[in-house]
């Protein structure tokens, strides 16, 4: 390595923009590449965000209906099929809680959980979650398990 054959590292040197607007020897003055008038030549033009130029927006031309429940309450459903399925592979002995269901990856800890009555149980289970449909907690009654509310 020499001086004459210094250089600077890739991407350290950044081509200048053009300069507009100073003088028409520059090839760049007049309008500065604006064009002529209209807003967008304009200084401290900045375009509404969905903006069509006069045209009805598409969030506006769009039918708007119903609402949205703030107290809405979201449930994680799990089938009575999934249980089984825990209790086969050997997962699962007698008791199912919420933790058993979050290490299995059926839900979150954050989540509520509801279990659905799809499928078929066979083991005697104690299940303890937030909710139980009515047909699911008579399949578990009724294989000799216990379903309770938290």
């Amino acid at each position: 390595m020499d001086l004459n054959n210094l250089k600077p590292a890739d991407g350290a040197v950044h081509r200048e923009g053009k300069r507009v607007g100073r003088g028409e020897g520059s090839g760049k003055g007049g309008t500065s590449t604006r064009g002529h008038k209209g807003a967008k030549s304009r200084s401290g033009y900045s375009k509404k965000i969905g903006f069509e130029g006069g045209q009805m927006p598409l969030q506006r031309r769009v039918p708007k209906f119903g609402f949205t429940n703030i107290n809405r309450k979201e449930y994680t459903g799990i089938n009575l099929g999934k249980l089984q399925e825990l209790v086969d592979k050997g997962t699962v002995k007698s008791e199912v809680t919420l933790e058993t269901l979050i290490e299995n990856g059926l839900a979150h800890k954050n989540d509520l959980v509801k279990i659905l009555g799809d499928g078929e149980l066979k083991a005697s289970l104690k299940v303890s979650v937030h909710k139980f449909t009515a047909s699911a907690k008579a399949a578990i009654e009724s294989a000799g398990g216990e379903a309770i509310s938290l």
